[in-house]
């Protein structure tokens, strides 16, 4: 227990001791370099602990003053929202916030509060969230120390608060253990609500106006997921007489109360879409480029938008052939379709990863949704690569801008030769995220095999078109950085030593876990199977593909050795492009078949016509908010 409240309370701690440190110092580096390693060391040593056992660990049954505590949080959470609200104007959002936790206020001091169960619960499910968090959040914060210098240099404009923002980012860290760990449902809803209120607060840390407009429209759609998170603690408490989420599960998964369980799993369900950016939420998730890489890799990655499909893999077994689990399914598999659609027409590096995020995610919330354990052995494993490989692509994209003035795809060409030592970390996620035989591509085959399984025919479409796309604008991304004019000359490369170390050590993390695939499924993922379905029956990955997934990954790196030995010692002859008529010399311009002279130029296809914003967003937003709306009446229509 000494650990878990270390993991809940120390990043808080960090964060007041950074908040106070005003100016840049050395002083305020160290304060983060030593807080990351002690929160690494804490997950490690928490891990290794529990699977040394591999018994789920429950703690805290009779916790009044706690509660009460969790309680005045609330309120002060709410009341923070008050202040944003009335100081610009934005009224909703203090209806909104009103509305979340007004009801939980009056639920606890009227006394209808549930006792009885665990409040604190440590599992395997539990586990991999906190290697996320801790390790993937930790790399991030220290990857911020040296970024946000640099960012001052280019943003001018933007007021140096680096010490508040590096406050906010620990405030992520402790929020997300503390909803990761937290069993009560009310808990849970008190860090939700954190994690609300820091996105809004990191989203908004230029105050410029975009920025302003950005943080409070993620701050009402998570407002909004939070109303629903509040209903189904109400629901749960004065209907089902429950208050712990794993109690919820078993009534659902056995189906005891039958319909009546549909309630609470539509409104988590809600809650959970608005925090993972499914449509028609995801505008949020696209409004938080705004802010600086770190916020977008946090956002994206190992924190905010991995709360809500951590909530999903929760109640997955509950959802299993319902009407939630139903709007689970179609909204996660169009968004998984849609927004890898969407991608393919942006050239901007961060709105790519935006757009990738929303996807993946969406193939995630689907997993979730199906409600099998094949379903949800593929959820976990995407959730896991993909929190890795997404991380290391958002901090190069920043390193890279932040070198070059530019995080435009376009402006990439040929990075192998320019900033070699980016391009290749870079490759490494763009690899990790689509190429066999890294875990994303093994895991999108078996979420498609369980759909199969299941007989979801709109799903297995929305699967096998969205991975098509997805292979599309990735494809097209590799190819810019591999592209290796002759002209082109290596770039200053300005990447500090702290965020090397953030790049090197995710770049690493992608391979081992490739490599370490199979382990990481039978030691950390059939486990958590287990217990929630109560079957060892998974015969996704056998003994027979892992000789093959290993020498998949020789070859990736055996092929350029090869290649490198064999040209050792010889010289090669350039030879200048043809590109339609007399080359000048330089390889960048020629002289046409008129004997007029012309520059070449090259650059990928984005299809601005077919699958841009202004021709698709809005009408994709459309269809999702119908199928929420539809669904969300007839699960909850049907009961009442």
């Amino acid at each position: 227990m000494g650990v878990i409240a270390f993991l809940i309370f120390f990043p808080f701690l960090a964060a007041v001791v950074l908040s106070l440190m005003k100016k840049q110092s050395k002083a305020r580096d160290g304060v983060v370099y030593t807080s990351c390693i002690l929160i690494v060391a804490a997950v490690i040593y928490l891990a290794v602990t529990f699977l040394s056992t591999g018994q789920t660990q429950e703690y805290l049954v009779e916790t009044a003053v706690w509660d009460h505590l969790i309680l005045a949080g609330e309120i002060f959470l709410m009341l923070l929202v008050f202040y944003y609200g009335f100081r610009y104007k934005k009224y909703y959002v203090v209806l909104l916030s009103a509305a979340g936790t007004l009801p939980i206020v009056w639920e606890e001091l009227a006394g209808y509060g549930i006792e009885g169960r665990n409040h604190i619960t440590v599992d395997y499910l539990t586990i991999i969230m906190c290697l996320i968090v801790g390790v993937v959040g930790s790399l991030i914060c220290l990857y911020a120390v040296s970024y946000m210098k640099d960012y001052h240099k280019h943003h001018t404009d933007c007021r140096d608060r680096t010490s508040f923002f590096l406050a906010m980012l620990f405030v992520f860290l402790g929020a997300m253990f503390g909803l990761v760990f937290s069993a009560n449902l009310s808990w849970m809803f008190f860090f939700w609500e954190i994690t609300s209120i820091c996105s809004f607060l990191l989203i908004g840390y230029s105050q410029n106006e975009i920025a302003i407009r950005n943080s409070f429209r993620a701050l009402w759609m998570n407002l909004l997921g939070g109303f629903g998170f509040s209903l189904a603690i109400l629901y749960c408490t004065l209907v089902l007489k429950i208050a712990n989420i794993q109690e919820l599960v078993e009534i659902g998964s056995r189906n005891g109360l039958g319909d009546f369980v549909a309630i609470p799993l539509a409104c988590l369900a809600f809650a959970a879409l608005t925090k993972s950016a499914q449509m028609p939420f995801s505008r949020w998730l696209l409004g938080a480029m705004v802010a600086p890489t770190p916020t977008s890799a946090l956002l994206h990655s190992a924190t905010m938008v991995k709360a809500g499909v951590y909530l999903l893999i929760r109640l997955s077994p509950a959802m299993q052939n319902t009407l939630p689990g139903m709007m689970v399914i179609l909204i996660g598999g169009f968004t998984f379709f849609a927004a890898s659609v969407l991608a393919i027409s942006q050239s901007d590096g961060k709105k790519v990863l935006a757009y990738s995020t929303i996807s993946n995610l969406g193939l995630i919330t689907a997993c979730a949704g199906v409600g099998t354990s094949e379903a949800t052995w593929a959820a976990i494993l995407l959730m896991i690569f993909h929190a890795v490989a997404k991380s290391l692509m958002f901090l190069s994209t920043g390193a890279v801008e932040n070198c070059t003035g530019s995080r435009d795809i376009e402006d990439m060409h040929g990075l192998i030769v320019r900033l070699p030592k980016l391009a290749f970390v870079m490759m490494i996620g763009i690899f990790g995220m689509f190429l066999a035989p890294f875990g994303m591509l093994i895991s999108k085959w078996a979420a498609l095999k369980s759909f199969v399984d299941s007989g979801n025919v709109l799903l297995m479409l929305f699967v096998a078109f969205g991975s098509g796309t997805t292979m599309f604008y990735w494809t097209k991304w590799l190819g810019k950085l591999i592209a290796v004019p002759h002209s082109s000359r290596p770039h200053p490369d300005t990447v500090h030593k702290d965020e090397r170390v953030a790049l090197g050590t995710l770049a690493a993390l992608v391979v081992i876990l490739c490599i370490l695939f199979p382990l990481i499924s039978s030691n950390l993922v059939r486990p958590v199977l287990v217990a929630m379905f109560h079957t060892n029956e998974l015969s996704i990955i056998t003994r027979g593909d892992i000789p093959i997934m290993l020498l998949m990954m020789c070859m990736i790196v055996i092929i350029p050795l090869v290649a490198r030995l064999l040209t050792a010692g010889k010289t090669n002859k350039p030879s200048l492009a043809y590109m339609a008529g007399i080359n000048k010399g330089d390889d960048v311009t020629f002289v046409d078949s008129f004997g007029e002279s012309k520059q070449m130029y090259l650059a990928n296809w984005y299809f601005p016509e077919l699958f841009g914003e202004n021709k698709l967003l809005k009408p994709c937003l459309a269809v999702a908010s119908a199928i929420l709306v539809i669904l969300m009446v007839v699960s909850i229509g049907g009961v009442l």
